[in-house]
């Protein structure tokens, strides 16, 4: 986890740094900045997930994890406990595969096999 007031990233050495360049989406940290310094250096080995939020932050990132070939779960925003932000990232990344929270644990270990 990023701590207050820094972005966390990926580095080429597939190495975590942190940062405090400006807010995103009010946010600081921001998961978009996370998933997209990932996507560069995991390309389509990375697996981005958005759950339940109150903001937009995830979208934009979510979609570069796309981009780049990776693999994106978005939580289905009808049982999100605050929808905002599941239903942003399937805008945002149409082609993202929606589940129900109880059914994302069981997908990713499936993946992961």
């Amino acid at each position: 986890f990023a701590p207050p007031n820094y972005h966390m990233l990926i580095e080429n050495e597939k190495t975590v740094a942190l940062s405090s360049d400006d807010e995103v989406l009010f946010s600081r940290p921001s998961i978009d900045v996370s998933f997209e310094s990932a996507a560069e250096v995991w390309g389509e080995g990375l697996i981005g997930v958005i759950l339940t939020g109150a903001n937009h932050d995830g979208a934009r990132g979510l979609r570069a994890v796309a981009n780049a070939g990776g693999t994106t779960l978005v939580q289905d925003s009808t049982g999100a406990y605050a929808s905002a932000m599941p239903e942003a990232a399937q805008k945002a990344c149409p082609q993202a595969l929606v589940l129900p929270l109880e059914q994302i644990a069981s997908h990713l270990m499936s993946l992961a096999s």
